[in-house]
């Protein structure tokens, strides 16, 4: 299977911030597609057993671009969540990379709205927020999917919270 564009891009910004310790600089010309503004994830899990060993990613975009927020966002997963070690050099020929584009938020006023397969969810109260993408092994309940959100964000279960779905395109 050919590797899409976005997950290259990632994994090239990954390899070259490892060598040489600073960001890839963007694409130019920026590649089809990749102009507009979007949020983006970036996934990293070992092939071997599918372990995640990385993901950070933004809900919104933070760059001027989607090439410069996936830059942005592997480097960040490869090397600055906080639940793992920094990936190495000697490590990326065994890990595989993801990347999923987000359509914008949308504001919800019921769980009746959501789909774990199907929406993201974004859950703020007070300047936290936790946020889940869609789609994940063993999120196969809206009220799981809402529980993780609430934990992830630090935010108690009976605060009146607000909820945000999102769609994504995931690429391999």
């Amino acid at each position: 299977m050919e590797t899409h564009p976005y997950v290259k891009l990632a994994i090239q910004a990954v390899r070259h911030f490892l060598a040489e310790g600073k960001p890839l600089a963007c694409p130019s010309p920026i590649p089809d597609g990749m102009d507009r503004q979007s949020g983006a994830f970036v996934s990293i899990k070992k092939k071997k057993n599918l372990e995640l060993r990385g993901c950070i990613g933004t809900v919104t975009p933070n760059q001027d671009n989607l090439a410069n927020e996936i830059i942005h966002n592997a480097v960040s997963a490869a090397t600055r969540d906080p639940r793992f070690k920094a990936i190495t050099s000697n490590e990326l020929k065994s890990l595989q990379f993801s990347v999923d584009v987000l359509t914008p938020l949308e504001p919800i006023d019921s769980a009746d709205q959501l789909n774990p397969q199907r929406y993201g969810l974004s859950v703020k109260y007070k300047g936290m927020q936790g946020i889940l993408l869609p789609d994940l092994e063993g999120i196969d309940t809206v009220q799981r999917q809402i529980d993780l959100c609430l934990k992830k964000g630090n935010i108690p279960k009976n605060a009146p919270y607000e909820m945000h779905r999102f769609e994504v395109e995931r690429y391999h």
